[in-house]
């Protein structure tokens, strides 16, 4: 495959002046985001997938190419092995006096902070501010006589409550909260008005103190924007954008950024299902003190998304750029877009000879390969495409399975099986439910050679089917066609990647992929 004719799923930036949305079709799941000069930083939630939040970077909020990591590995022993819907929940980014601060809530355990002085290079180690469960999406602000404070919401599936905001001031620039009743207290309690508020985001602008928060639901709510003279309250409230007309559904929680021009904007997702949590671009300004987001054409107050809209003034024209999706395996290091299903062990993987090798992990009788931590995934870039991978087998011992995987509610792996010498292709699938799974295993013919190509393809963010060729030209069909559905409860869209495992005693071998290509829909 020609490295040079391939290129990335989904471009924003029309190349025309305009945008269109939204920005990212990629389960960048509650963004927040941050300008430093003429940078601009935006993180997500990564949920229990390693490295965990990714740190992403543009210098027009339009074009965005992921740097970094804030986590190398998860804190906690028990996400050495995977824990689907736990993990790093929503985060926040801010930028004060030469220090990039990260505050991250892990729903069960509680508020980490890291931070950087170079978000390019290595973060701290990640401490608690607040050690306990159910606290989630705090974000860090700074007031004008340089107190720090910090304002989150809650889960009531951990805490027995939700729809509260709570503020609380942060002692020594994050070594902790002060306690209530001090300084701090709920702040806002939307039950009657804006239920399941959450996400909220503290700013100031005129004297005014203001909460970006949505409410209603991520799939059927709306943003909403609280507003007071005292950073305790009590607080106004005003909806400020909603779905209205328009098929962007939510549209839920993001983050507030200015250019160095003066414009404003905001960033937030939109659930779409099988694909995730993807992002969007809107343009915003101030009327009598309140943010209007969005379009708003009856002049209500209440904005709507835009389709496409011209790209935000920040003085200068840059490339037009994409997170990475395809992998020739040429680097010295994984390319940013890949994660692990749980913390990383040595030994999972090596780089060199122009191929990634994935060592294959044994998996214990009765366990299913989404509950494999060496899965190695990476999001949806578009909602619709091909992969297309070229696997070698030479390395392969007898026990070992190795292959593509999408990975969602239906978990549909499509495995090369290496038993008494010889090779076959097996689809598994695994469905499952909030508190089951069952796996079926279907042998689709033996495979001849020492390389095989595979190819998964992805239909309107509704099916995946499977073809396999032994000369990467002539492709055929094989298994069974299966739903595109995101995870019950994961909270995140459908993953793709690679699986290398071993049943059984003996030896274990591993498998190599030369490349593993996203592609146009043929």
């Amino acid at each position: 495959m020609d490295q040079n004719k391939v290129k990335k799923m989904w471009i924003a930036d029309q190349g025309d002046g305009t945008y269109k949305n939204p920005i990212l079709y990629t389960d960048y799941s509650d963004p927040d985001a941050v300008r430093v000069g003429d940078d601009f930083f935006m993180i997500a939630s990564s949920f229990s997938n390693v490295p965990s939040v990714p740190l992403l970077h543009s210098k027009d909020l339009v074009n965005w190419e992921i740097i970094n990591y804030v986590m190398e590995r998860m804190p906690f022993e028990s996400f050495d092995v995977p824990r689907y819907g736990c993990g790093a929940w929503a985060p926040a980014i801010r930028y004060h006096d030469g220090l990039y601060y990260v505050f991250i809530p892990f729903v069960d355990e509680g508020i980490m902070m890291c931070t950087a002085k170079d978000p390019w290079g290595k973060w701290s180690e990640p401490h608690f501010i607040k050690q306990n469960a159910g606290w989630i999406d705090p974000c860090p602000f700074w007031d004008d006589d340089g107190t720090m404070y910090m304002v989150n919401g809650f889960a009531k599936s951990r805490i027995g409550f939700k729809s509260a905001l709570y503020v609380s001031p942060v002692r020594d620039e994050g070594a902790g909260l002060t306690a209530f009743p001090d300084e701090g207290g709920f702040v806002y309690d939307g039950h009657a008005t804006q239920p399941t508020i959450e996400g909220p985001k503290l700013y100031k602008r005129n004297g005014y103190y203001y909460i970006f928060a949505p409410a209603g639901g991520v799939k059927p709510g709306w943003q909403t924007v609280l507003r007071s003279k005292k950073i305790l309250g009590p607080y106004e409230e005003k909806i400020v954008l909603h779905q209205g007309n328009t098929q962007v559904n939510g549209p839920h929680q993001g983050a507030w950024v200015d250019t160095p021009s003066g414009e404003d904007w905001f960033l937030h997702f939109q659930d779409v299902g099988s694909a995730g949590r993807i992002v969007h671009l809107q343009p915003m300004h101030w009327v009598d003190d309140w943010p209007v987001i969005g379009v708003n054409e009856d002049e209500n107050g209440c904005g709507e998304p835009v389709t496409v809209y011209r790209k935000p003034d920040v003085g200068a024209v840059y490339p037009v750029n994409a997170p990475e999706d395809s992998d020739f395996f040429q680097g010295k290091t994984l390319g940013l877009q890949w994660q692990w299903n749980a913390n990383p062990k040595d030994g999972w993987y090596a780089l060199g000879d122009g191929n990634l090798r994935l060592y294959a992990q044994k998996q214990q009788a009765g366990q299913l390969v989404s509950d494999m931590g060496n899965l190695l995934v990476q999001k949806w870039p578009a909602p619709q495409f091909m992969i297309t991978a070229c696997l070698h087998l030479d390395e392969m011992k007898d026990g070992d399975s190795f292959g593509l995987l999408s990975q969602g509610k239906y978990c549909d792996n499509l495995l090369v099986r290496q038993e008494n010498g010889a090779r076959s292709l097996q689809q598994r699938i695994e469905k499952k439910g909030k508190k089951w799974a069952e796996e079926s295993r279907t042998d689709l013919g033996a495979v001849e050679g020492d390389v095989v190509y595979l190819r998964m393809k992805v239909r309107n963010a509704e099916k995946v089917s499977w073809e396999m060729s032994s000369d990467g030209e002539s492709f055929h069909a094989v298994g069974q066609e299966t739903e595109a559905a995101a995870m019950p409860s994961g909270w995140v869209g459908v993953k793709v990647g690679l699986a290398a495992l071993h049943e059984g005693e003996g030896e274990c071998g591993c498998g190599k992929a030369e490349y593993f290509v996203f592609q146009e829909l043929e």
